[in-house]
């Protein structure tokens, strides 16, 4: 059923952060005294030599740069990889670096520009000082605001920024405030994000007191109806941008494109040529993952994607979206017929959970939309 391959992105993971948030269950470590900058940068290029050469000539799109915090490391090390991926990258690719406003110094987003990045992802969570010390930011409301004025200032005309809600003890006026302040900012793209309680985390040992959940749907409401008027169309369950502005990366992730991946616990999925959907990642630790690519293979956990792992990965990730998919996406993606999902749409539909299509794409209903999880769990086997 594949007609041809799905677009090809790539994953740069660099782990560390100044400190470790409380609520952050992502692959990243406390900075040691000194970054070891050159040698994870080696490992880096190493890894990545190899990894272009599972993308067998395809072009790749987007490039991803995250953490941790990337922004720790120097302009000219993330050059250094940029450069590397060299002619297999598109002429329009684009490039997202992810930075938090505590590890930027004047004259930093210029440098990055220089280098070849052409988008940043700005950790900003809140503007209230009194929460992010709660989050256990390293920033404050200053810092948050001139890292997206430094933005502008640099020439980055594609930015976004991630904002949190639900946190510990926040009025509803407090989260919608919040919204309105990164409005006011202009970013062509904002991230919006409900503070969940992970295993492995601080928090999920030592729970906050966190909003109720129909304060929750209240805030989250609130922000909505505010992005929504000020010109920010949500695409996405967490994501809302201005037209033209969504992230291709992400994008490619929700709709069940190849990516591969470089840097310690960073995932890849790859498609071949005979429609074989494998996954794999990378050692977890650091110092191991460099260690295991100068022994020549940081590859772990390989996996060939089954009939039913890829109809229930190919829901998981295009149900996000608010436009959903079509059948032709559907059957290109996953190499499989539609049928194969019938059992779980029309359970779906029956519960009012999807739009009637007509001739148009498979998408929840705005009722669907709060129960992805459910919906989600009709495509299991």
């Amino acid at each position: 059923m594949r007609a041809s391959l799905p677009p090809l992105s790539l994953y740069i993971h660099i782990p560390w952060c100044t400190r470790k948030c409380p609520y952050c269950d992502f692959n990243s470590h406390a900075a040691p005294w000194r970054l070891p900058v050159e040698a994870y940068t080696h490992a880096l290029l190493a890894d990545l030599r190899r990894e272009l050469d599972k993308a067998s000539g395809r072009t790749i799109e987007t490039v991803f740069i995250g953490g941790g915090t990337p922004s720790l490391f120097p302009h000219d090390a993330i050059g250094r990889v940029l450069e590397t991926v060299g002619g297999a990258l598109a002429v329009d690719a684009e490039v997202t670096l992810e930075a938090n406003p505590g590890t930027l110094e004047q004259g930093r987003f210029e440098g990055f520009r220089a280098a070849g990045v052409n988008r940043l992802s700005i950790g900003v969570q809140s503007f209230s000082p009194e929460k992010l010390r709660r989050l256990g930011r390293i920033h404050g409301r200053k810092e948050a605001l001139e890292a997206a004025r430094a933005a502008r200032t640099a020439g980055f005309d594609n930015f976004n920024l991630d904002l949190m809600y639900a946190l510990p003890e926040q009025r509803i006026d407090e989260a919608i405030e919040d919204v309105r302040q990164a409005t006011a900012l202009e970013p062509p793209h904002l991230s919006l994000y409900q503070l969940t309680l992970e295993p492995n985390t601080v928090f999920y040992a030592h729970p906050p007191t966190l909003p109720d959940e129909d304060s929750a749907v209240d805030m989250l409401e609130g922000c909505q109806r505010l992005l929504a008027d000020s010109g920010y169309r949500q695409y996405e369950v967490s994501a809302y941008a201005r037209k033209g502005m969504q992230c291709r990366h992400n994008l490619n992730y929700w709709r069940f494109g190849d990516y591969l991946a470089v840097g310690a616990g960073a995932h890849g999925k790859v498609t071949n040529a005979a429609g074989v959907i494998r996954r794999y990642r990378k050692v977890r630790i650091p110092a191991l993952y460099m260690e295991r690519v100068a022994g020549g293979d940081a590859d772990t956990e390989h996996r060939t994607l089954s009939v039913e792992d890829r109809l229930l990965e190919f829901m998981m990730n295009s149900l996000r979206l608010n436009d959903g998919f079509t059948p032709e996406l559907f059957e290109g993606r996953t190499g499989l017929p539609l049928e194969a999902a019938r059992r779980g749409l029309e359970q779906a539909r029956r519960a009012g959970w999807l739009d009637d299509p007509g001739d148009g794409p498979i998408r929840l209903s705005r009722a669907g939309r709060n129960y992805l999880d459910t919906v989600v769990g009709g495509f299991l086997p």
